[in-house]
């Protein structure tokens, strides 16, 4: 189920608020835990129901190393079991290699060894990577002896959350089950209301009347990646970037906002990434939570930065590679991240530095901050080549096309996807005129659509804008004008980018 769908928005969400918060008023705290748990089981299994026996197995496997991780401290306090972590990490690993990488793997191997493996085209479950990684983490700390077991309802309820259930952010125990066990939280906050109801309505309108419209000429431009000319290569990776941060970044903030409506905080996964002025920050403003599980269960395990600069230059590089598989099952993917990892690594050998800047050590040359914005927005925006290409062969040629000028008229082609009910009539009277005139208004209408981008990403962004409460009015009939204008638009309703992930 989607959050901009019309059955979400006019049935599931509103019976769960009042589900969960009449339960609760009725001081039927843990069947109220039971119905919120059932309500994100039947939002994950919409999908597909085969979804759920999935999620369900996973729960269940690192509930019971949870339950053996009890019940071995209480008869070996002295003692500690190196079994335990690997097998946990081994199954969690073990279930998302099956599902996600299991084609991949098979693929290589016949490249390798010339054999003819049948692929075993398994199904993905939607969110896998993240509640894995959600669960991994856990199960580590568990391990770790810092953090407590707890019972199922509770466990599931971390797990489950629809909210962030299936593309983020990826959440820590420590973070989410105080909140579910705060009873002084199950009960309808106004103010957390007003906060939720405007995170929901700006994400909204980031994915349904910006990203949702840019996915248009994007998807069309990449079923013939090699027929793209200089000038459609360059505003068709520009609207991709811009599809990938409003969908993903539109997600999280009406993931956001649905938790606010139950009293819940989510991390902060994205801080305005493309204002950034060097790779490293950029990462540090974007899909944050990824990153911080990365540092704490990948990086610092490896030595982080304990064992001198080179390794630690190391360590970040493998950190982005695997980034970079996590992503997706493709070479492509495994690519973009190894090119994120060397420009970190570029960042933090401080050769070229820019001024405002956090580094660790005094940098030879300095550039200005906006010079810096600049070019790590270009070297994303090439990056992503890959990150959206289905081959390298691909991702090179649209690089090339770039940099080797040249033009055959695609761009009018693949423009003319750029579908906008807004512009309907428009578009229909352009069309009786002339084929000249409708190209010039597709033109028109895809640089709106940028300039408004790139004035929305250099704004404020949702989580500071969505606290406010300086002129109640106004922003109260504006969130309701553009509430409405996004509910009339779901006729454009997509999947969000990061369901593959």
């Amino acid at each position: 189920m989607l959050f901009n769908s019309y059955i979400f928005i006019c049935i599931l969400l509103p019976v769960a608020l009042l589900g969960w918060f009449g339960l609760n008023y009725f001081g039927h705290n843990r069947l109220a835990g039971i119905f919120l748990t059932g309500i994100s089981l039947w939002f994950y299994a919409y999908f597909h129901i085969s979804y759920l026996f999935v999620i369900v197995g996973s729960i269940a496997i690192n509930y019971i190393i949870s339950l053996i991780v009890e019940l071995y401290r209480k008869h070996h306090a002295d003692t500690q079991a190196r079994i335990i972590p690997i097998i946990s990490v081994a199954a969690n690993l073990g279930l998302l290699i099956v599902f996600k990488y299991t084609d991949f793997l098979i693929e290589n191997i016949n490249a390798i060894t010339g054999s003819n493996i049948a692929l075993r085209h398994i199904l993905l479950p939607l969110g896998i990577s993240f509640f894995t990684f959600q669960q991994l983490s856990y199960v580590v700390d568990r391990c770790r002896g810092r953090a407590p077991h707890y019972d199922l309802i509770t466990y599931m309820m971390f797990v489950t959350f629809f909210p962030q259930l299936i593309a983020g952010p990826i959440v820590t125990y420590d973070e989410m089950i105080p909140q579910f066990t705060d009873m002084r939280a199950r009960r309808i906050d106004p103010e957390n209301m007003r906060i939720g109801v405007r995170y929901f309505v700006i994400g909204f309108a980031k994915k349904v009347l910006l990203a949702d419209v840019m996915a248009g000429p994007v998807n069309q431009a990449f079923i013939t990646p090699r027929e793209l000319d200089t000038l459609t290569v360059i505003i068709v990776m520009l609207m991709y970037m811009f599809e990938l941060y409003f969908d993903f970044s539109g997600y999280c903030d009406m993931a956001s906002g649905i938790a606010k409506m139950f009293n819940i905080d989510l991390p902060v996964n994205f801080n305005s990434p493309y204002t950034s002025a060097n790779v490293k920050e950029l990462w540090q403003r974007w899909h944050i939570t990824l990153s911080r599980f990365f540092t704490t269960y990948v990086y610092i395990p490896l030595g982080g930065s304990r064992r001198g600069f080179g390794r630690m230059l190391v360590n970040v590089f493998i950190v982005f590679v695997l980034s970079g598989l996590w992503h997706g099952a493709a070479w492509t993917y495994v690519l973009w991240g190894a090119i994120n990892g060397l420009l970190v690594v570029w960042d933090n050998v401080c050769l070229i530095g820019v001024k405002g800047c956090d580094y660790k050590r005094e940098c030879r040359i300095y550039i200005p901050r906006k010079l810096g914005q600049v070019l790590t927005f270009c070297f994303f925006l090439l990056s992503l080549c890959f990150f959206r290409s289905s081959t390298i062969a691909d991702a090179l040629h649209l690089i090339k096309s770039i940099f080797c000028v040249n033009w055959n008229g695609k761009l009018f082609e693949i423009l003319s996807f750029l579908k906008t009910p807004e512009f309907y009539v428009a578009e229909e009277a352009a069309g009786m005129m002339s084929a000249g005139v409708l190209n010039i208004l597709h033109l028109a209408c895809a640089a709106v659509m940028l300039v408004i981008s790139f004035i929305i990403i250099l704004k404020p962004n949702s989580h500071e804008i969505a606290p406010r409460n300086d002129h109640p009015l106004r922003d109260g009939i504006l969130m309701g004008i553009l509430f409405t204008w996004c509910f009339i638009s779901l006729n454009q309703v997509s999947t969000f980018l990061y369901f593959n992930f």
